[in-house]
């Protein structure tokens, strides 16, 4: 058994939309502050972050869409960890119906790997990113999906202003990651999948250390 992997780090000033402030990652005590509250030669490092909660790798709930849909605090685990998953393949812009026909996605954490993530802190990431079309998305609504990933820029095209991706998955209450990477490590089928973000009340998405487990 191996784990792979599919999130990308959270850094101080890294950007992952550009309308959305940076992180900002520092110390609250430094270790030589700390000093004053141990006995001698004994410190502690205690970090702050300050962050939208839309930063690196993350899991959207159906709060983050809906007022009156599960937050982070109210997802079920059996919705985010220990998922049987696959990888969808597209090597398209556009992740369409055909993309997903004959797969049994029914219970599974459906993966889409673009390798956008290749441009992941570069101009490129921003612009011009697949994404998953209306179409497939209500299809993976309606072949009860578990779960949904992507490693682009964002599973909606940005154009559309509606969001038709995001509403119809969310409302359907299928928790969506974005941002992902390092989906080549996967095989097609036969893994498990974990993505679980702090148990949070009254926020919409949260940032997850998304990891799959490969046997052989």
């Amino acid at each position: 058994m191996r784990l792979a992997d599919l999130s990308h780090s959270i850094e101080d000033g890294m950007i992952t939309y550009q309308e959305l402030p940076a992180p900002v990652v520092c110390d609250f005590w430094t270790r030589e502050s700390s000093r004053a509250h141990y006995a001698p030669g004994t410190e502690f490092q205690i970090g702050r972050i300050d962050m939208v909660a839309n930063t690196g790798t993350y899991v959207d709930s159906p709060f983050h869409r809906y007022a009156d849909g599960n937050d982070m605090s109210q997802l079920p685990l059996e919705s985010l960890a220990h998922l049987d998953g696959i990888v969808v393949r597209c090597e398209d812009n556009r992740v369409t119906r055909d993309h997903l026909s004959g797969i049994d996605v029914r219970g599974k954490a459906v993966l889409i790997r673009t390798d956008w993530s290749r441009h992941w802190r570069t101009d490129a990431y921003f612009s011009g990113h697949p994404s998953v079309t209306r179409d497939a998305a209500q299809l993976l609504a309606d072949s009860g999906a578990a779960f949904v990933g992507i490693d682009s820029y964002n599973i909606d095209d940005t154009a559309d202003a509606t969001r038709p991706v995001h509403s119809i998955l969310l409302r359907a209450g299928i928790p969506i990651c974005e941002h992902m990477c390092n989906l080549a490590a996967l095989p097609p089928s036969g893994f498990r999948f974990s993505a679980v973000p702090v148990k949070v009340r009254g926020l919409g998405s949260f940032p997850v250390r998304a990891f799959a487990a490969v046997e052989g």
